[in-house]
């Protein structure tokens, strides 16, 4: 690797508190090319780290952490955070089983001061500390460092609100990295920063209230006036009408501006609000030039860049859903297309091309995306909600009380169902099957293979009522979809293989692992199809052949699919031994996909040990 002579000697921020100033611009190169190298190796989040290196140094520079609180919003730009607080060797397994976490989470580092992985949390957060601070006498600041994206969520607006009345020492970071709506950062700008920052604006405006308190017409008029001339030189209006004391915007690459402007804040009190403006992938061209592209990587040659693979392999889950969802919108007029800022992730990118007044991106605003496919859904149109696994679980009360108690035809597409891998216990789908299952109205539906994954968008595109397939991250089995728009009869399964003695009831991507079981164990092997309805015709028929059921899930055992068959079997009053196979009751660290599923039995091997030790000797 490239050497860094500078940032070879920074275990702990006290050690680059020690540092001066001027080696600050030194120190950023050194950890930007560390960055780059690293990441290069193991895969990751790229460009929004290589934009928040200045911002971090400063941030460490200026204030006392651990002591000070840093709450870091969604945290995949808390790389130089993580090599600047002891971490750096342990970069080397970022992501990996028993390596680093690509988030900040409270049990790796005292540093890391609030776990995340979701957006939008950070200002509650740090309020809460702020507030849990002063109530105990102690006197630390709490900084909360949100991106302009993870800003457009109703949960950062109800923070905001009540830390701008809640008089809580805290700090707001707005990290802005589209410059769109934000007016050029240059001198001006920098200026005014460090002035509106700066002891002698605060302690003139504290004079100039008290002098005028005795008059509250001539107050009402500063305050006005005051607020008319920042709001023509800054787009702080709405946070100062918030309640907080609004500074920037700066350039967040700029220490010369940073540092200052931070020392200036760290002595204020109240509620402060700093508009910091960065660009993703800084100091890395090809970066810089495609910050989506290098958003998330696998490992790459950091001076050639990331290369388009050959293609050839494969059909992802992702890419059958967005073939499935411009064909059907060839053929459904009525079909729209929703995502909570998920996009390319969950597929719509041409889908967006093609019928472009017919795809909404409603922001990181999960709560919103379910209702507002409701509302389409009540004027006559068939709304499709893209959205990851881990984050319906942020639109629940949506779903239940907007969709399903309406019966409303929404189809939610729920892609990275089950376990996602490097991202770990934030982002592993773990959950869905357990808290959609006791949804009245609600069908759900769990693909074996990409065709099937087909098949099934396509019948929930014919239920009159709310409808859920749940697909996993990645590639399937390698069966190659049928062009048609076929449907399947609801609440059936299949019979995929015929064995005798053990009866392997598999749901979704459990079924290819169900049936390598079942040819070692020479049992039986249902792909169930359906959570809900089950296919109790099906499942009565296996109970009544076989001397022992066996479900297999990737998802929480509790509440699951197993917990759906166990309690149709009851209510059918068949008393077949039944054996559970799924997630664990605790949560599940990053790491390989395939490791994972071995480490908690769910793999040939695992299901086939389980299965021999229930069965009698």
């Amino acid at each position: 690797m490239t050497a860094t002579p500078l940032l070879d000697t920074i275990d702990s921020p006290a050690q680059l508190r020690r540092l001066d100033k001027r080696q600050l611009p030194q120190l950023a190169e050194e950890l930007r090319t560390f960055i780059v190298e690293s990441v290069s190796r193991t895969g990751g989040h790229l460009s929004s780290n290589l934009g928040t290196v200045e911002l971090t140094i400063a941030l460490h520079y200026v204030f006392d952490t651990p002591e000070d609180r840093l709450v870091w919003d969604v945290g995949h730009q808390t790389y130089p955070h993580k090599i600047l607080t002891g971490r750096r060797a342990g970069m080397a397994k970022l992501r990996m089983h028993g390596g680093l976490s690509g988030f900040p989470k409270r049990c790796e580092s005292a540093y890391d001061t609030f776990g995340v992985g979701h957006s939008s949390t950070s200002i509650s957060a740090a309020l809460g500390m702020a507030l849990a601070a002063k109530q105990k006498g102690e006197n630390r600041k709490a900084v909360a460092i949100i991106g302009d994206g993870a800003m457009s969520a109703g949960m950062a607006f109800e923070a905001l609100n009540n830390a701008g009345v809640a008089d809580a020492n805290m700090l707001v970071i707005l990290n802005d990295n589209d410059m769109s709506i934000s007016p050029p950062v240059g001198a001006l700008n920098k200026y005014l920063a460090r002035l509106l920052s700066g002891g002698l604006y605060s302690a003139a405006r504290r004079a100039g209230e008290k002098v005028l308190g005795v008059a509250p017409p001539l107050l009402e008029l500063a305050k006005r006036a005051e607020e008319h001339v920042k709001g023509m030189l800054t787009p702080g209006t709405l946070f100062e009408e918030l309640g907080f004391n609004y500074i920037g915007p700066i350039d967040g690459h700029d220490l010369d501006a940073l540092v200052p402007t931070l020392q200036n804040l760290k002595g204020l009190k109240g509620p402060q609000f700093l508009h910091v403006i960065t660009k993703k992938g800084q100091g890395y061209k090809l970066a810089e030039a495609n910050p989506v592209l290098y958003h998330g990587v696998s490992k790459f040659q950091p001076e050639v860049g990331i290369q388009s693979g050959k293609g050839g392999g494969k059909l992802t889950y992702t890419q059958v859903f967005s073939d499935w969802l411009c064909d059907m919108a060839a053929a459904e007029p009525r079909l729209v297309g929703i995502t909570p800022a998920m996009g390319e992730g969950s597929g719509l990118v041409r889908f967006a091309e093609l019928y472009p007044e017919r795809y909404f991106d409603v922001g990181i605003a999960e709560q919103h995306a379910v209702t507002f496919a409701a509302g389409l859904a009540c004027e006559g149109l068939k709304p499709v909600v893209a959205i990851y696994s881990t984050f319906l679980q942020r639109g629940y009360d949506q779903l239940v009380h907007d969709v399903a108690l309406q019966n409303l035809p929404v189809v939610f597409a729920i892609d990275r169902g089950g376990l996602v891998g490097a991202d770990g216990a934030t982002h592993h789908g773990a959950f869905d099957l357990s808290f959609m299952t006791c949804i009245p109205n609600l069908v759900i539906m769990a693909p074996a293979d990409e065709d099937e994954c087909r098949k099934m968008l396509t019948t929930a595109m014919g239920i009159d009522g709310p409808s859920a397939v749940r697909y996993p991250r990645g590639g399937g089995s390698g069966v190659t979809p049928e062009t048609a728009l076929t449907a399947l009869p609801v609440g059936k399964g299949e019979i995929r293989r015929q064995g005798k003695g053990v009866a392997l009831l598999a749901f979704g991507s459990m079924v290819q692992a169900a049936l390598g079981a079942g040819d070692a164990l020479d049992a039986s092997v249902a792909n169930m199809r359906f959570v809900k309805p089950l296919d109790r015709e099906l499942l009565a028929e296996l109970a009544r052949n076989h001397e022992l059921l066996v479900s297999v899930e990737e998802n929480a055992l509790i509440g699951g699919a197993g917990s759906e068959v166990a309690r149709a079997l009851e209510e059918m009053g068949l008393t077949v031994p039944l054996l559970r196979l799924g997630l664990p009751d605790h949560f599940i660290d990053h790491g390989d996909q395939n490791l994972l599923l071995a480490e908690l039995g769910l793999d040939v091997d695992g299901i086939v040990r389980q299965v021999q030790q229930r069965l009698p000797a």
